[in-house]
């Protein structure tokens, strides 16, 4: 916020958690000057760095997160002049006899159309092309932060283990935004035992030949493989991520040369020009998904304080009063693809109960 709008704020707000769900968050509270915001920076397991970052079509229709999706589809392609983002032509191969006119994703993206079989490689029988929008989080979690401290938002440090401990950061009439990713599971008082990992592994190469994003549709498959090539910016132009792994309930970040040698191999079926021998691996990313039994957890409640456990008999009980919660985590692999229209509907719940005549 700017400082005359620093002087006249009059909720606090704390994130917990800045990952892209507390930092875009954060981003969109903070064109309101009477919200005063803390993000948390030490009390989540981070996704965020190691994400594929793009728009990929996952799952099934859903009317509330095709808006949210929709949402930051179009934020992200308005980023493209700035070099934040990247277009890219697109191809997404299904088995054969899918109806591809019925995709529910089709509205969503730009340019959608059917493949023709000169268009399909190797062993895939049937696809569709369109443009889809990518950014790098190298660049971009850095932006983030840099507009959110520009409007002097504040970060800190602070190792936070329950919600209780949070709630009371926020204090009496304050707003806290649990935005914790993985950390939902564990943070006493709210312990949410649908949040689980789905372990991530990808390969990072720069080879301006691969350019296009491909993808096989993510299937129930129970191999844990998911392949996927994304294109995404960076300083000097694009360098593409290989993937990957989707392995669920998987707690495992280390590196597993089996796993490279198969996403390399799965890749290299879809864009050959990846076995050049100018083909430059720059880095390999192991990752943990946050994903949550029953879909994402965006909702709002009002807590008495102080919240009291029985697993911290000493916790420093703070002022008395109520405090607004509002959830927003376990969006698993589509953290960044959802991450505006999400965070815009927090900031609707947020001044539903705290300036409802901006709601």
């Amino acid at each position: 916020m700017s400082t005359n709008a620093s002087q006249h704020a009059t909720t606090r707000v704390v994130i917990l958690g800045a990952g892209v769900i507390g930092l875009t968050v954060a981003h969109v509270l903070s064109r309101d000057a009477r919200y005063n915001i803390k993000i948390d920076l030490d009390s989540q397991a981070f996704a965020s760095p190691w994400a594929g970052a793009n728009w990929s079509p996952m799952g099934e229709y859903n009317e509330r997160i095709y808006k949210w999706e929709k949402t930051t589809y179009d934020k992200f392609w308005d980023m493209i002049p700035s070099g934040l983002a990247i277009a890219s032509p697109s191809r997404v191969f299904y088995e054969e006899g899918t109806d591809l006119n019925k995709l529910w994703y089709g509205t969503l993206v730009r340019d959608f159309r059917t493949l023709g079989q000169n268009e399909l490689p190797g062993s895939m029988k049937a696809g569709v092309g369109f443009q889809t929008v990518s950014v790098c989080p190298d660049t971009y979690l850095p932006w983030l932060k840099s507009e959110l401290v520009a409007r002097r938002v504040e970060f800190v440090r602070k190792r936070v283990v329950s919600l209780g401990e949070a709630a009371a950061l926020a204090g009496p009439n304050g707003v806290l935004v649990n935005a914790t990713g993985l950390g939902a599971r564990s943070l006493i008082g709210l312990e949410d035992k649908d949040v689980y990992p789905i372990r991530g592994q990808t390969i990072v190469i720069d080879n301006p030949e691969v350019h296009e994003f491909m993808c096989t549709e993510l299937t129930t498959s129970n191999d844990g493989n998911a392949t996927y090539i994304i294109p995404r910016p960076c300083p000097n132009g694009f360098t593409t991520i290989l993937g990957g792994k989707y392995q669920k309930d998987s707690w495992d970040t280390s590196f597993s040369a089996e796993d490279a040698e198969g996403i390399l191999e799965r890749c290299s079926a879809l864009a050959p020009a990846i076995q050049d021998p100018e083909t430059r691996i720059l880095r390999h990313n192991v990752g943990l998904r946050p994903a949550r039994r029953g879909g994402p957890r965006v909702e709002a409640e009002k807590l008495d304080l102080p919240i009291k456990t029985k697993w911290l008999t000493d916790a420093p009980q703070g002022e008395r009063g109520t405090v607004l919660v509002v959830h927003a985590y376990g969006f698993g692999p589509a953290g960044y693809q959802m991450s505006w229209g999400a965070a815009e509907e927090v900031g609707e719940l947020v001044n539903l109960h705290v300036n409802p005549n901006k709601a």
